[in-house]
Formats: structure tokens, C-alpha cells, sequence
């Protein structure tokens, strides 16, 4: 038996429910059913063909939510992966559920860091091995920290907290395997570019981890990273391209002799449609659309959300209406909930849902101006800037906030045009995830606000809330206009 062989390793992240092309410019590009249809298409060319996904197949669309996963996870079945890792997004229906879909699931899914306290009883398989021309292609999937944000409310799940600890886990995993003679290792991981070559430098060489291939950041790459010798890829984000790694493979010292890697664009120019997925999708479809439809709004223009780490003018209407809507006088709005870069002018049910996806609860808690000025600080911090996935936020009017990132300070803090008092009280809007993760989020913990005064829950549905105003308000607009400067 040949000593070097072929595999191809196919990869997607971070697809979020983007199951549908779209038609830009003369080209549709994207959706599943072309991307089945490319996957396919090199499975017949290339036999040693494995195709994986690091996580984050839910949320994004309609037909997501509609169906909480369950219509996702069918057309999963139908583009049938060979192994799929869990990403933080995954939990966003509950553990119970997740489970439930992973039952409905006829893929592996993999997860080597979810357990439960009481037992320590992992809730997935932790890896699995595929074989493929006689090679053994160990994988092993490890999840983002950030599931103890989503998991917090349910005391009985646990996760590791940070990098060495699934680093440890790696090792223990690759120490118990090495004895099946596993020719290749392959981490799915779900914690960000940045953090995929933190834990590749952890690595001990002599577990034989090879490559890293990664999702959370929505990173685009034009070529691997390479640190202790492991390869790191992730493939941005949706359907609109596909990682592709052709592997020439030392099954004598087990490792990567050589390797070509690419994003290949997912188009009609050379990626068929598979129809059957087509069909599915069209089903799933025709049910949503009686119900996401109709129309709520139109806006003056398209308002824009290009990068989260800013200000944004959809940001800046989202934040201003829930404002205004629960009387607040401040709305921390997470930019991570508005999940499209634009909206509008005319908007449907289904483009406010699959922009703002996340139907949760908003709490009031009453700060002080101390407080506030240390929670901003915190958004601000170092590491939002040096590509490690923090959470941000859009602000609403009446707050404006001049930072020098130099000097790490706030050169002005005020509030409906007068400087923030430290004393005073401010009543501060915050979405469930955030509230529960006040203290890893903003750096005030909710001890500390309940002094102030109990927090409330002001509105159940922030969704609702917008959807309301929205139907009731014709021709909005936002700008740009300085609520955040960075200097």
C-alpha cells in the first residue's frame, strides 16, 4: 500500500441558516442546494473526500427559527456532511432541544467539552474517527467558552472556561487514539481564528494534531495559518464559498507532506444544483412566506450595519426605538444581534427576522454614572480591536461618548448633552443574553446594579417591540452621527 495518499478535506462555518442563493450581478451565488451540488461533484472526482462543518448551522434565517433547527437539521441530512462540531449558536434553542435535534441528526455530531456537573457525563460523542482509503482521520470537536454565556441559566451543563483546558483535553483525547495508528487529525473547533492559533501553539507536536479547521470569527483567509507546525483555515461565513484542502498524506510519519488549500466561491459558473435539496428548501420556503411576507415598513433608504464594532445606522434606529418603546434612558443594544449588513427600504416581516433573529426579553437595571463610565470602558478595551470576538454595542440617542484609544480614556461621557454624573442614576436597557452575562460582558457585575435598584423585565419580546413601532412608523431614517467616536 502506497505510503502517500490523497484526501481532500471540504469545510464550512458558520452557515447560519443561509440556505437560499441570491442573484448578484448575473451570477446566483450561494445556498445550499449549489453547495451540495459542488460537494458532490468532487466527491465523484476525488474518492478520499471528507466534508465538515465547525459549527453555527443555526440561526440567521426564517426558516431557521420557524422550525427552532428542525428544518435546518433536515437539510443537513439532505447535504450530508461526514462531521459536524457544535457551535455557540447551536445552544440558542436550549440544550434540551439540541439534543433532540442531535437525535434527528444522520450525521456525527462532535463536541469534546459539554458535560454535566453532577457526573461529568460528556452530552456528545467527543470525536470520531472516519476511515478513508485506509487512512484513519481522527477528529475532534471543541466549542467556543462563550456556550457558558448560553448555557448560564441551566446549572446542571458545563463547559471548559478557556484554551488550556481544551488544549488538555486534546492531549488526552490524541494519547487514548494514538493506538489505533490514526493516520490524520483534524480539530473542529468553534472559537475563533485568534483563539485557533492560541491553542495550536499549546499543543504538544507529539499528539499529531495537523490541522485546525475553525468557525466563530467569520474569518476570510487567503491562505492557512500555520503555527507548531498545525494548519489553521475557516471559510468566513454562509454559503457563499467552501474551504477546500487537497492533502497529500504521510501515512509513515502520519503528518502533511504536502497541501493546496482554497475558498472556493459557491456559483451557478461551476457549482450544479442539487435539485432534491432544491425542493426542500422550496417547501420549508412556501411555509414561511405566508407567514413572513407581509409588509411592516419603508424606510426613507436602505439603513446599513457593514461591521459591528462601530456605530451603525441600523444600529443607532434598533437602539433608539427600544428606547424609546420601554422608556429607558439608555439602550445598550448588542451588535451581534443585527445579523445583516443592510435592511431596507421596504421591509418585510421575514427581513426584520432574519435581521434581528434573536426574539429575547430586555431587562431594565439602574446604574450609576461610575458604573456606566466602567461599563464603556470595558466595550472599549484592547482586545475589540486586536480581532478577539468581544461583545459591542450600539448606543442610543441622548448618550455620547468621545474615547482615546492611545490613552485608554474617556475624553467625554454625557448624557442629553450634560456630562455624566458619577452619582447620578440611569436606567440601562439590556437583552437576556447580555443581562446574564452582565459581568463578563460589561464588567459590572449584577450584584452590584441590584443595589441601585431590583432590575425588571420591561419587555418580553425585543422583537415585538420592534416589529410594533416599525408598523407604525413610515419613512424612518438614521445616520451616523458620533454617539461613539474613537480617537
Amino acid at each position: 500500500m502506497s505510503r502517500y495518499r490523497n484526501l481532500v478535506l471540504l469545510h464550512s462555518n458558520d452557515m447560519h441558516g443561509d440556505f437560499l442563493a441570491e442573484q448578484i450581478d448575473e451570477n446566483l451565488v450561494g445556498g445550499v442546494s449549489m453547495l451540495s451540488g459542488y460537494v458532490d461533484k468532487v466527491r465523484k472526482e476525488e474518492p478520499n473526500t471528507l466534508y465538515c462543518i465547525a459549527g453555527d448551522m443555526f440561526r440567521g434565517s426564517v426558516i431557521d427559527s420557524e422550525f427552532k433547527g428542525l428544518s435546518t437539521i433536515e437539510i443537513m441530512n439532505a447535504l450530508a456532511p461526514d462531521v459536524v462540531t457544535l457551535g455557540n449558536h447551536e445552544t440558542d434553542y436550549g440544550v434540551a432541544h439540541l439534543l433532540f435535534l442531535e437525535k434527528c441528526a444522520k450525521f456525527p455530531i462532535i463536541n469534546a467539552n459539554l458535560f454535566i456537573r453532577t457526573n461529568q457525563a460528556r452530552l456528545f460523542k467527543p470525536h470520531v474517527i472516519l476511515e478513508v482509503d485506509g487512512m484513519k482521520i481522527l477528529f475532534i470537536g471543541i466549542l467556543t467558552e462563550e456556550v457558558l454565556s448560553q448555557t448560564k441559566n441551566d446549572g446542571l451543563i458545563g463547559s471548559f472556561v478557556g484554551i488550556n483546558e481544551a488544549a488538555a483535553e486534546v492531549g488526552r483525547i490524541c494519547n487514548a487514539y494514538n493506538a489505533t495508528d490514526v493516520d490524520f487529525t483534524v480539530l473542529l473547533t468553534h472559537i475563533g481564528f485568534e483563539e485557533d492559533k492560541r491553542l495550536a501553539a499549546m499543543l504538544d507536536p507529539a499528539w499529531g494534531v495537523d490541522v485546525i479547521i475553525g468557525g466563530h470569527s467569520h474569518t476570510f483567509i487567503t491562505e492557512p495559518a500555520k503555527v507548531n507546525d498545525i494548519l489553521i483555515v475557516q471559510a468566513g461565513t454562509g454559503t457563499d464559498q467552501v474551504g477546500r484542502f487537497d492533502i497529500l498524506v504521510d501515512t509513515y510519519k502520519n503528518c502533511v507532506s504536502e497541501y493546496k488549500w482554497e475558498a472556493v466561491p459557491i456559483n451557478d459558473e461551476h457549482c450544479p444544483k442539487d435539485q432534491e435539496i432544491e425542493k426542500l428548501i422550496a417547501t420549508y420556503k412556501a411555509d414561511t412566506d405566508v407567514k413572513y411576507n407581509r409588509i411592516v415598513t419603508r424606510f426613507r433608504r436602505e439603513l446599513t450595519h457593514p461591521e459591528r464594532t462601530q456605530e451603525t445606522e441600523l444600529g443607532n434606529l434598533f437602539a433608539d426605538i427600544l428606547k424609546e418603546s420601554l422608556n429607558l434612558d439608555i439602550m445598550l443594544l448588542g451588535s451581534g444581534s443585527i445579523r445583516n449588513t443592510h435592511m431596507g427600504p421596504l421591509v418585510l416581516f421575514s427581513d426584520l427576522a432574519e435581521c434581528f433573529p434573536y426574539d429575547d426579553s430586555v431587562t431594565m437595571v439602574t446604574v450609576t454614572g461610575a458604573q456606566l463610565r466602567r461599563m464603556l470602558l470595558y466595550i472599549l478595551r484592547d482586545e475589540v480591536w486586536q480581532g478577539a470576538h468581544c461583545e459591542f454595542y450600539q448606543l442610543s440617542k441622548g448618550l455620547k461618548v468621545v474615547y482615546d484609544r492611545d490613552k485608554k480614556e474617556l475624553l467625554e461621557m454625557s448624557f442629553e448633552d450634560e456630562p455624566v454624573q458619577d452619582d447620578r442614576y440611569y436606567t440601562v436597557g439590556l437583552q437576556l443574553f447580555h443581562f446574564t452575562n452582565m459581568e463578563e460582558n460589561l464588567a459590572v457585575s449584577l450584584e452590584e446594579v441590584s443595589v441601585n435598584r431590583k432590575p425588571r423585565v420591561v419587555a418580553t419580546s425585543c422583537r415585538e417591540v420592534l416589529d410594533e413601532y416599525l408598523s407604525a412608523h413610515q419613512h424612518l431614517d438614521r445616520n451616523v452621527e458620533g454617539r461613539m467616536m474613537l480617537i
